[in-house]
C-alpha cells in the first residue's frame, strides 16, 4: 500500500466516523417539542365526562393544557359571549330569543359549531320492588312526559304498569329530579316533548305561567313533588343517594354508568324498548339531519327523523353536542390559542371517540367529523397539516367508507322479542346496573343481549326501506338514509385503531441541523481526502521526482 493510498483511507475513514457519531446522537435525542398555549373553555355537563378524559389524555401524550368548566351550557354560551373562555360547548346554539326573556344571545367575534361527541339523553332512576333494585325498567315516551309535567305522580300507575308486565310495580310516589341551572341537556329533553307531546307540553307551560306554544326550554320550571339540582353531577346524584329511591332524573347515559345505576328503556316507534347504547344512538343518528345552510346555524342538527325514526334500533333521544370556536382573533383569543384549540378539535374528533362508548358516549360518524374538520380550517393559528381523514382514527368508519357511513350503525344487533310490546320483559339491567331484575309480574322475562346484528341495509329491507344489495358496500344518501347496498354480516373489520396524532413539524431545529452536518461530513469524506493528499504530499512526491 502507497503512502497516498493510506493517507486518503484515513481521511475517509475520519470523515465517515464523524458522520456515524453526529447520525448517531440526532437518533438519540428527542422530537423536538411543540409548545401548547394553556386554553380554557365552559358550558355543557352532558358532554363533560367525554371532555375532562380527553383532558387528561392530551395532558399525559402531548403536555397540552385544557381547562374547562361545566357549569352548563347555558353558562358556556354566556362565558364565550363574553370572551372570558377560548371555546365553549352547548347542545344547543346561541339562543336570539331567550325564553326567559333576557337579552339575544349575539357574540361580537366570529364563531362556528363544531360537533364533538354523540349520546342519548336518557332517564336514570332508583325504585325497588321488595327490597330489590329495579335495572330493567320500561317507558314509552308518553309516560316519560307525564312524569315529568306532574300528570303521572306514582310508580303504581295504570300507564306504567302496562310499560313492565314483568315487574309489580309498588305504591311509591314518583320524584322527577330537574336541573335547576340553563342546560343543553334540559333544551334537549324539553324540545323532544315538544314535538313529541306538544298537547302535555303546552298543557304544562301553562300551568306554569309559562306562555304557548311552549317550545324548548333550557331552563326547567319546577313544580309538584319535582326537586331541582344543578349540573349532571347534581341531578344524577340525587337519585343515587338512598334518599333518592323513587326519583327519576334526565341525564346523559354516561352518568349512569358512572354512578352505577340503571337507565329506562323508552319505547321506539318501531314498538321496542331501547337502550340509549354507542350502537342503538349511531343507528338514530342515521336519520338526523344537518342544517347546511350557511349561517348562525351552520352544523346544527334536525332531530324530528330520529324522534321518529323506524328502525327498531333506534333509541328515539339521540343527540350531539358542540364544541363553539372562535373563527376570529380577539380578546382573550389569539393565533398561539388557536394552535392549541386545533390541535385539541383533532384528538377530540380522532383519536378521542375511540374512548367514547366506553364513556357512555357514542362515536361521531364520518359526515360530522368532515364538517368539524372543515371548522377546525377556520380557527386562527390553527395547523392544518395534519386535519386528514385518511389518517383520523375514528372507530366508525374506515378507508373508503361512505361520508354517510357509520360501523356502529351497520353491526348494530336487533332488539331481543322481550323488548318489544308485548306480554313480556327482558330482566336484563342496564348501564350501570347489568344485574337482572327477577320477574314479580306477569311473563316469562327473557334476556335483553343476543340479538341478531343486520346491516343497516337489512334492517332498511325488512320494515319496508330500500332494498339491500347483496355484497355491495352500503350507500347513503347525504341525511343518512340508506338508498343501497349492504353486505349482510358486515363486521367492524379493518376498522381504525388507536394510534396518537402526529404532532406539528414547529420547523428548522438541532436535528436538522446535525443531520445537515452529518451530510456535509459524508459528502467530504468523499471529496476532500485526494485535495489533503495533494496539500499533504512531498513536492516530489506531486512532480513524480524521486
Amino acid at each position: 500500500m502507497t503512502p497516498k493510498t493510506r493517507w486518503i483511507r484515513a481521511i475517509h475513514a475520519l470523515f465517515a466516523l464523524s458522520a456515524v457519531v453526529i447520525v448517531s446522537l440526532t437518533g438519540a435525542l428527542p422530537a423536538q417539542a411543540v409548545s401548547y398555549d394553556p386554553i380554557s373553555g365552559s358550558g355543557s355537563t352532558w358532554s363533560q365526562n367525554a371532555l375532562d378524559q380527553w383532558r387528561t389524555n392530551v395532558a399525559s401524550n402531548y403536555g397540552m393544557t385544557v381547562n374547562y368548566n361545566g357549569g352548563g351550557s347555558s353558562t358556556g354560551r354566556s362565558d364565550f359571549i363574553a370572551g372570558v373562555v377560548h371555546f365553549a360547548v352547548s347542545e344547543v346554539p346561541f339562543q336570539l330569543a331567550p325564553e326567559n326573556g333576557t337579552a339575544p344571545e349575539v357574540p361580537t367575534r366570529g364563531y362556528a359549531y363544531m360537533p364533538i361527541v354523540a349520546g342519548g339523553t336518557s332517564f336514570m332512576y332508583n325504585l325497588k320492588i321488595n327490597g330489590v333494585r329495579v335495572s330493567n325498567l320500561r317507558l314509552s315516551g308518553e309516560v316519560v312526559t307525564k312524569i315529568f309535567t306532574g300528570v303521572i305522580t306514582n310508580w303504581n300507575d295504570p300507564a306504567i304498569q302496562a310499560d313492565n308486565p314483568g315487574l309489580a310495580m309498588p305504591d311509591k310516589g314518583i320524584v322527577p329530579v330537574v336541573r335547576s341551572d340553563g342546560s343543553g341537556s334540559t333544551a334537549q329533553f324539553t324540545l323532544w316533548m315538544s314535538k313529541q307531546h306538544p298537547d302535555l307540553w303546552n298543557a304544562f307551560c301553562t300551568s306554569v305561567n309559562r306562555p304557548t306554544p311552549c317550545g324548548l326550554t333550557s331552563q326547567y320550571p319546577t313544580f309538584g313533588n319535582a326537586k331541582a339540582q344543578s349540573l349532571s353531577s347534581g341531578v344524577a346524584g340525587y337519585v343515587s343517594q338512598d334518599y333518592g329511591e323513587g326519583a327519576i332524573t334526565y341525564v346523559e347515559y354516561s352518568y349512569a354508568l358512572e354512578s352505577g345505576f340503571p337507565v329506562a328503556k323508552v319505547l321506539n316507534q318501531a314498538g321496542y324498548y331501547v337502550e340509549p347504547t354507542a350502537s342503538s344512538v349511531a343507528v338514530a343518528l342515521t336519520t338526523a339531519q344537518i342544517d347546511q345552510t350557511p349561517g348562525p346555524n351552520y352544523l346544527t342538527q334536525i332531530l324530528d327523523g330520529v324522534y321518529n325514526s323506524a328502525d327498531a334500533r333506534t333509541y328515539p333521544l339521540s343527540s350531539y353536542s358542540y364544541m363553539i370556536v372562535p373563527t376570529e382573533v380577539g380578546g382573550v383569543f389569539t393565533a398561539g390559542k388557536g394552535f392549541t384549540l386545533g390541535a385539541f378539535a383533532n384528538y377530540m374528533l380522532c383519536e378521542g371517540q375511540q374512548q367514547a362508548a366506553d364513556l357512555g358516549y357514542s362515536p361521531l360518524p364520518m359526515n360530522l367529523v368532515l364538517a368539524g374538520f372543515d371548522q377546525i380550517k377556520r380557527i386562527p393559528g390553527a395547523d392544518t397539516t395534519g386535519v386528514d381523514i385518511n389518517k383520523c382514527n375514528n372507530p366508525t368508519f374506515k378507508p373508503g367508507d361512505s361520508p354517510s357511513s357509520n360501523q356502529l350503525a351497520l353491526t348494530a344487533a336487533q332488539p331481543q322479542d322481550c323488548d318489544k310490546v308485548g306480554p313480556n320483559q327482558c330482566t336484563t339491567g342496564t348501564a350501570g346496573a347489568p344485574a337482572e331484575t327477577p320477574v314479580s309480574g306477569s311473563g316469562t322475562g327473557g334476556s335483553a343481549t343476543g340479538g341478531t346484528t343486520e346491516t343497516a341495509a337489512a334492517a332498511a329491507a325488512a320494515t319496508g326501506g330500500a332494498a339491500a344489495s347483496t355484497g355491495t358496500a352500503a350507500v347513503y344518501d347525504a341525511n343518512g338514509a340508506l338508498i343501497s347496498g349492504g353486505a349482510a354480516g358486515s363486521t367492524l373489520a379493518g376498522a381504525a385503531v388507536a394510534t396518537p396524532f402526529a404532532l406539528a413539524d414547529e420547523g428548522w431545529g438541532i436535528q436538522q441541523s446535525l443531520m445537515l452536518l452529518a451530510a456535509t461530513f459524508l459528502v467530504a469524506a468523499a471529496v476532500l481526502p485526494p485535495v489533503f493528499w495533494r496539500r499533504l504530499a512531498p513536492r516530489g512526491g506531486r512532480d513524480g521526482l524521486k
